[in-house]
């Protein structure tokens, strides 16, 4: 008996059952339209993250530990709630220590001598040329828990600064505004935003991604996308155009950029 103990206590803190998991359809599968996640690769770089903080679970992102960055995080929108700003990042401490916290943390309250190994950390971003940019937004954030916990360094990439402050900025408020007009009660909105690495690191260890792109599904009583799209553009300057996607047009070229078969949002 005392060996079945041993072991199941093994197995929670493995991070089976915290924010590190082994299947989040199964452990955060509300953040995803029908339950289904968008693709997945397969692959020991890759980790599936219901994020937490607080004991609060907001949203969930499939995170590339190799390229230290998000392949995409998913999230429901709830309406405009004007959150306030956190302004400082965590960071996730299951991802370099099985035993670690399953709740963000910020970097001075963990005690991890491997920290950074498997993910981005404030540092990488001093003296570089970009932006931690969300991928969950804030002003798309469902309540401000949720809004704090955009901040965590899991839900960043690196950014073009006039990308992320420009156009990338303008297009989240106005999906914000369009979603709230047109996905009303019973219908739920469904976000997926994503990147695609690139050929560019900051700190040498921190991807910079070639491009940013997000997805939304408005999901009727039929669990149908009644309404639908997409955007993507470039990880450049002021300049860029971001170019609207239809779902289905979209998986298609992310398929090509991931240099995979075929690419499932929704």
């Amino acid at each position: 008996m005392m060996l079945i103990l041993h072991v199941l206590m093994l197995s929670l803190l493995s991070g089976g059952s915290a924010k590190v998991v082994q299947n989040f359809e199964s452990e955060c599968g509300q953040f995803f339209a029908n339950g289904k996640s968008p693709t997945r690769f397969s692959g020991a770089q890759y980790r599936e993250i219901c994020q937490t903080l607080n004991n609060g679970v907001y949203y969930a992102t499939f995170y590339d530990t190799y390229n230290k960055i998000p392949v995409y995080s998913a999230y429901k929108f709830e309406g405009i709630k004007n959150c306030k700003r956190l302004n400082k990042w965590y960071i996730e401490p299951q991802l370099d220590d099985n035993n670690g916290s399953p709740s963000m943390k910020f970097e001075k309250d963990v005690n991890i001598k491997t920290l950074g190994d498997h993910q981005a950390l404030n540092k990488d971003y001093k003296k570089s040329d970009r932006d931690k940019g969300h991928l969950e937004p804030v002003f798309q954030a469902s309540s401000q828990g949720c809004a704090d916990a955009t901040f965590t360094l899991t839900n960043a990439a690196p950014q073009n600064p006039s990308f992320n402050r420009g156009q990338w900025r303008d297009l989240e408020k106005e999906m914000a505004a369009n979603l709230s007009n047109q996905c009303k009660l019973p219908n739920t909105a469904y976000i997926v935003t994503g990147v695609v690495p690139g050929e560019s690191k900051i700190n040498n260890r921190v991807n910079v991604p070639s491009h940013f792109w997000t997805a939304y599904c408005c999901l009727d009583n039929n669990k149908k996308c009644k309404i639908s799209g997409g955007f993507i553009g470039e990880n450049v300057g002021a300049n860029v155009t971001l170019n609207k996607k239809t779902v289905k047009n979209l998986e298609k070229e992310l398929a090509t950029l991931y240099n995979i078969k075929s690419f499932k949002l929704f």
